[in-house]
């Protein structure tokens, strides 16, 4: 469910804080964050940010493609190893 438009976008204070600190001075560092659930707004272009999927910090390059979207939707959480291996290797001892 979308967030209502007179509340406007989450974005956690903290981050802001850190970002408008970065552009004001005009430094480039890569910034960790937990917030997942924070909208990237278009301050954000350009920086680094390392987004925690709850193992370890992806770092993530935000481009203006990504404006509106969510932090948590560029660091995925599972990793994906396929279908059952007894399958595959079946498969591959057919053809050969």
């Amino acid at each position: 469910m979308a967030r209502s438009l007179k509340k406007g976008p989450y974005i956690q204070d903290s981050l802001m804080k850190k970002i408008e600190a970065m552009n004001a001075v005009g430094d480039k560092k890569v910034i960790q964050t937990w917030s997942r659930r924070s909208t990237i707004s278009p301050e954000f272009v350009g920086h680094t940010i390392a987004i925690h999927n709850g193992n370890k910090f992806i770092p993530v390059y935000i481009t203006e493609n990504m404006v509106g979207h969510k932090l948590g939707e560029f660091a995925p959480t599972r990793t994906y190893r396929g279908h059952s291996g007894q399958k595959l290797t079946e498969k591959k001892t057919a053809v050969k």
